[in-house]
């Protein structure tokens, strides 16, 4: 963390943008401690908020849009014969295939707070044969709001950003598990509403 720290800091927003865009494709980058690092750093005046969510929005979309051509183009076949050299394991290949025949095109939205998911929804998506356009619009929908949600809270943070990386490094999951319930919740409540208003 202190080369990814130290990188950060030298090259800025261009080090952000690569390194959340590999760190979708699935390279060990810690993806929501940096976003709370890059937030903190903000709110010491060292970045601007509208650059910062800029670059992490383009960032994961670039490693989503790779993984889903990869996905569309070549398949499976390559997760399985490659993918552990990425801690990609056939476990997760599997578990992650049920997660997006279970969920659809909403599993690249909230995949996105799911560690593991997150990974392999675009792929996934492409596999599927998802078409582009619809695609995009679930992936850009999902990279925005995940973006958002951590650098609001690293800057929020403030100063502190430090005390909180070192929580986010303990709790991603069970704060990705949250995020996605209250998604949820609320996607629901919009359905009931709709029909509830139609009928």
């Amino acid at each position: 963390m202190t080369e990814i720290l130290s990188f950060l800091t030298q090259y800025g927003y261009l080090a952000m943008y690569i390194l959340l865009a590999l760190g979708v494709l699935g390279i060990p980058v810690p993806d929501e401690t940096l976003m709370v690092t890059f937030g903190g750093m903000t709110a010491q005046g060292q970045f601007h908020f509208a650059g910062a969510l800029t670059v992490t929005f383009l960032g994961s979309m670039t490693g989503m849009m790779i993984s889903y051509m990869l996905g569309r183009i070549v398949g499976k076949p390559l997760l399985h014969r490659y993918g552990k050299w990425i801690w990609i394991t056939p476990k997760r290949i599997d578990s992650t295939e049920v997660w997006f025949k279970r969920y659809g095109s909403w599993s690249i939205v909230l995949g996105y707070f799911v560690p593991g998911v997150r990974h392999l929804s675009s792929y996934m998506a492409g596999v599927a044969k998802l078409s582009i356009k619809q695609f995009l619009v679930y992936a850009a929908t999902g990279a925005l709001l995940w973006c958002t949600t951590f650098l609001l809270i690293g800057h929020a943070a403030g100063y502190h950003w430090g005390e909180m990386m070192v929580l986010f490094r303990h709790s991603t999951i069970r704060i990705g598990i949250i995020i996605v319930g209250l998604i949820a919740v609320v996607s629901a409540g919009m359905v009931w509403w709709k029909k509830r208003s139609i009928s």
